[in-house]
């Protein structure tokens, strides 16, 4: 690696930085006015909306990785630009093109920071988010881990183990309480389809009733159920596909496939988790044009260039996306897409200018 890429790969890291510290605390300030609205709800403070916006810091920042890749490359390059910097290496025989492959390592560092987040940290800290959430609002509360998501009404407690989805949650238990508060009743099934607001489908059910000293045992194979609380508020209970580690996503996917549900939304979801690391390279290699193509103007007009254009990467992605779903497209197709076609274009860019 020449002295000069390795400058170049300094600048543009400190762009990329720039770039952070500018998008992520002005999104998650907005993220702050969100959780404000809930403030006074139940136990819900101001002290639980900034907890909750700290640990939705690195799901935030996936989500504004492409951005800051776009943003920051033209800020660092455009600096450069500024100070004949650009001028002095394309004068010294350095090429758009190699100018590109520092954005581009720089890029593979980023990558590799995308990885982590999506497996290990945003996962973990946006399901300790949600779990905070719903406790502070007093709608249900995560006990621990491996314990599943708790909620009930006046004498019924619910559990759902794995709530991943809002029409089907595995390992159900359902406890109901007497007038004093004991234990009567107890239900536990391995699944439960929910068909609709007042009515449960629950398989592999086994019940046990409480009269005093007996215990009353049964098993059946399908029991209807009807549940205290509505789809919609199951979906609030529930974690989002978004929410979840691509390795959680694969696990989900084969288990729906196994048992011949509908998987499409959470399949599209794994995808893009992939594409998001394509579209981000992608604005890495599209943002060196803007420097080559704009030398008459400003840092400024190309920034404002640069946000139109990831504004445009991304409704363009989010209409692929749902247009993929309605027409029942191939979901690797429709998230990687984006991402290949951007580089595509890029890559045409960089040698018209170059």
């Amino acid at each position: 690696m020449s002295t000069v890429e390795t400058y170049l790969m300094r600048r543009i890291s400190m762009g990329l930085l720039i770039a952070a510290a500018i998008l992520l605390p002005l999104f998650s300030f907005f993220d702050l006015i969100d959780q404000m609205e809930d403030v006074g709800q139940g136990f819900y403070r101001m002290k639980d909306a900034f907890y909750i916006v700290l640990l939705l810091l690195p799901r935030r920042l996936i989500q504004l990785l492409p951005f800051i890749a776009l943003i920051g490359n033209v800020i660092a390059l455009g600096r450069l630009a500024l100070n004949s910097e650009i001028i002095a290496m394309r004068a010294a025989g350095l090429t758009p093109a190699r100018i590109s492959l520092a954005s581009f390592k720089v890029g593979l560092c980023l990558l590799l920071l995308l990885g982590a987040l999506e497996q290990v940290i945003a996962p973990e800290m946006q399901s300790k988010a949600i779990a905070h959430r719903l406790e502070a609002l007093n709608q249900s509360a995560e006990l621990g881990e491996d314990l599943g998501i708790w909620t009930r009404d006046e004498n019924q407690v619910l559990r759902l183990g794995e709530a991943i989805r809002a029409s089907y949650v595995q390992d159900v238990e359902i406890f109901t309480l007497d007038d004093q508060g004991l234990l009567a009743a107890y239900v536990h099934a391995q699944g439960a389809e929910i068909i609709s607001n007042d009515r449960w489908s629950l398989h592999g059910v086994t019940m046990k009733e409480f009269d005093g000293t007996q215990v009353d045992t049964r098993s059946a194979a399908r029991l209807n159920w009807s549940p205290f609380l509505s789809s919609e508020e199951v979906s609030k209970l529930t974690r989002p596909a978004e929410s979840l580690s691509p390795t959680e996503l694969y696990h989900h996917i084969r288990y729906l496939k196994d048992t011949g549900q509908q998987h499409d939304e959470i399949s599209l979801a794994y995808w893009r988790k992939f594409g998001a690391g394509l579209i981000m390279l992608a604005m890495l290699l599209l943002s060196v044009p803007f420097v080559f193509g704009s030398r008459q103007t400003g840092i400024g007009y190309r920034l404002v260039l640069a946000g139109i254009t990831g504004i445009c990467v991304y409704l363009l992605d989010q209409i692929l996306s749902n247009a993929g779903l309605l027409l029942d497209l191939n979901h690797a197709l429709v998230a990687l897409t984006p991402g290949l076609a951007l580089m595509f274009i890029g890559s045409l860019w960089l040698q018209k200018v170059a």
